[in-house]
């Protein structure tokens, strides 16, 4: 009688690596928004106007745009590891400076600073999930870390307010600097690839590695840009990321202006809308995850889910006209659950479509178009508010470009197929 073959168990050694990677992603939206959250108090003390605003976000833009394609090669070229490592200090650096800022000009520096660093955040994150997970699992890992997004837009009008009333808008800065280094430590403690690190089993690296060998061979980025699958990805990005932008940096400003709340009471509101855009980016990622395992194709789950997000966007339409907070509060947090679902999706197509040494410069090349995206959509809405202070026309481009960004998608990946790099 022949033996059974034991297999051995899958261990959950790649999840502690995605508990990292939304860890970093939460740190990195508290420094992100805070700015927004902040918006009334330092433009009272600092007389800034929309357009000032405007101008501060527009630069922060500018350099995540230079930074992104930059930490997408850089992760290529020296890995998840250091090169995370290298974005979080460069950070890190920016943040804690914008509390010792006196003017525009200083702000837009600091935020420049912040912007190089913060630029790396989804590069090396996006690099690790390659590494750390099988394709069946990455959208759904990318969810989870993505989520670390909204975790982060609720922790800050959390705690921002508390330090900002008790010490100054200054202090609220140096004192999440200071605690975020933290998860440096912990990062370089724990993070190997799977072959090189002691904490994994033979079962789950046998897991990870199930899928059909990839090819190492690098690619440029010349040669990157001639593929309609890099385009895919990158218009893709280029169409919704102003969208994320514009939630992130205005919501607060919307909220304040609209409903005439103040920095203590507009907190409530953002952390509902938040806590609904967790909820999407780990539905979005587990929707997509679990067609496949039913046997869809990876191009008909990804653009299915996206399609259905890119419906549920379409109620912002109405947020400008809604005079129930609570309603509005529900359109938009409807909206950024579509958004989160959405990204958590697109970001997945470049290890979809690319072996894996060329998935961070895919995800650097849509993360600069996506940012140049944002710089436009920075001066748009200061442009907007400026001269109508409405939201009207913001929220009618919120609200129809996630289709426009499937068909884009659609058209130019009809398959979502393995690029031949030979």
């Amino acid at each position: 009688m022949e033996t059974p073959t034991v297999q051995p168990a899958v261990g959950r050694y790649r999840w502690v690596i995605c508990a990292l990677l939304f860890a970093a992603t939460a740190i990195n939206y508290v420094d992100r928004q805070m700015i927004g959250v902040l918006k009334p108090t330092i433009s009272a003390e600092l007389g800034w106007s929309e357009m000032t605003y405007a101008d501060i976000i527009f630069w922060f833009q500018a350099a995540y745009a230079i930074g992104y394609i930059s930490f997408g090669r850089i992760v290529d070229l020296v890995g998840a590891r250091i090169g995370y490592s290298i974005a979080f200090v460069i950070w890190t650096i920016g943040h804690t400076l914008c509390g010792f800022v006196h003017s525009a000009f200083q702000f837009s520096a600091a935020r420049f600073i912040l912007g190089i660093g913060e630029s790396g955040n989804f590069p090396a994150g996006l690099k690790a999930v390659s590494e750390w997970f099988p394709a069946r699992e990455r959208a759904l890992a990318t969810g989870i870390f993505n989520a670390g997004a909204n975790v982060g837009a609720i922790v800050t009008p959390l705690i921002v307010p508390m330090i900002t009333i008790a010490f100054g808008w200054r202090m609220a800065f140096i004192v999440t600097g200071a605690a975020s280094l933290v998860w440096l430590v912990a990062w370089i403690a724990l993070y190997r690839r799977p072959r090189e690190s002691n904490r994994v089993s033979a079962g789950e690296l046998a897991y990870i590695e199930s899928d059909p060998a990839d090819s190492t061979r690098r690619i440029g980025w010349l040669k990157l840009l001639g593929y309609r699958e890099t385009w895919a990805y990158a218009l893709g990005k280029f169409l919704i990321d102003p969208v994320w932008w514009l939630f992130l940096f205005w919501t607060p400003d919307f909220l304040a202006k609209t409903y005439h709340l103040d920095l203590v009471s507009f907190g409530p509101p953002l952390v509902v809308i938040y806590l609904i855009s967790d909820l999407g980016s780990v539905a979005g990622g587990w929707s997509s995850s679990r067609l496949m395992k039913r046997g869809m194709s990876a191009n008909a789950a990804r653009k299915l889910t996206m399609l259905a997000c890119a419906i549920l966007v379409t109620p912002i339409f109405f947020a400008q006209y809604v005079s129930h907070l609570w309603l509005a509060v529900a359109i938009v947090g409807l909206a950024t659950a579509a958004h989160q679902a959405f990204s958590a999706n697109l970001y997945t197509i470049p290890s979809d479509m690319f072996p894996r040494a060329a998935v961070g410069s895919v995800v650097g090349i849509g993360g600069m178009v996506g940012a140049i995206g944002g710089m436009m959509m920075a001066k748009f809405t200061g442009y907007i508010l400026q001269t109508t202070g409405s939201y009207a026309a913001i929220f009618a481009v919120a609200g129809s470009v996630y289709l426009i960004a499937v068909a884009v998608v659609h058209l130019l990946s009809p398959r979502l197929a393995r690029v031949d790099t030979l």
